[in-house]
């Protein structure tokens, strides 16, 4: 029950994030790696049974072990519940609870019911994990604004790259699926992010690393406005070289 081990957790389910983290500083690993672990642990439990109930119960160990960090208690006997002991204070994980709740969606095949309902989703999974690292990592509470544009920006993102899988897994993933539609909400994200890059003064650079992890959101984003079509067609990543660029650019200058 180690750091290492939920870095080899987040290399074999994240490799985005896990690219993203090597290139953060060592003691901002140690608060990464368990809060990403800890993601994946979360995310992917909707999808390891096709029995709701069991999933349902999967979701609930991790509310549990969120709501008995936050009220003190030893962490469970597990490879990421102890280290995200350690990774994230007493006072900031609590947070994670909402995280693991709106994942609750991806047990069902229900559409959401509306794009309030989409933005909450992308709210609680997306902009609650960049808003609890950079906390942790020394980020004030008045940087939480920046923060949550910033998530909500690099969640969707993600989310626009996983529709092809979404809807081969039955889902209905997007409120409005037109062409212009997503050219709008790819859009938003675009302004959201560019939002919070206006802000980046706000996040001090020991935090900085929490940001790290939307290192390919731009590049999708534009994308997906440009040619909406490329959402469908799982093309919305450019060449991997510019991608090692881009990675490289954000580590260097600290500028996500």
């Amino acid at each position: 029950m180690s750091v290492q081990a939920c870095a080899e957790l987040v290399a074999k389910g994240d490799p985005d994030r896990f690219r993203a983290t090597m290139a953060a500083p060592l003691d901002a690993r140690r608060v990464l790696f368990p809060l990403y672990a800890f993601n994946i642990e979360v995310s992917r439990a909707p999808w390891v049974t096709a029995e709701p109930g069991i999933a349902e119960m999967r979701l609930q160990f991790w509310r549990d072990v969120v709501e008995e960090l936050a009220a003190g208690k030893p962490p469970r006997a597990h490879e990421v519940a102890a280290p995200l002991a350690d990774a994230v204070p007493q006072d900031l994980v609590g947070k994670l609870d909402a995280l693991v709740e709106a994942r609750r969606w991806d047990i069902y095949s229900e559409p959401f019911e509306d794009r309030a309902g989409f933005d909450s989703y992308l709210d609680a999974t997306a902009a609650t994990l960049p808003v609890v690292a950079a906390r942790a990592l020394g980020a004030p509470a008045d940087a939480e604004p920046v923060l949550r544009d910033a998530g909500w920006a690099f969640g969707l993102a993600a989310f626009l790259r996983a529709v092809p899988a979404l809807q081969a897994a039955g889902r209905v993933p997007l409120v409005d699926g037109r062409p212009q539609a997503v050219r709008d909400l790819a859009g938003e994200g675009l302004e959201r992010l560019a939002r919070a890059q206006a802000g980046r003064s706000a996040v001090p650079a020991s935090a900085a690393p929490a940001l790290y992890a939307g290192w390919r959101a731009e590049g999708a984003l534009r994308a997906a406005r440009d040619t909406p079509d490329r959402v469908i067609d799982g093309a919305l990543d450019g060449s991997e070289g510019m991608a090692r660029l881009r990675l490289m650019w954000v580590a260097a200058t600290g500028r996500w």
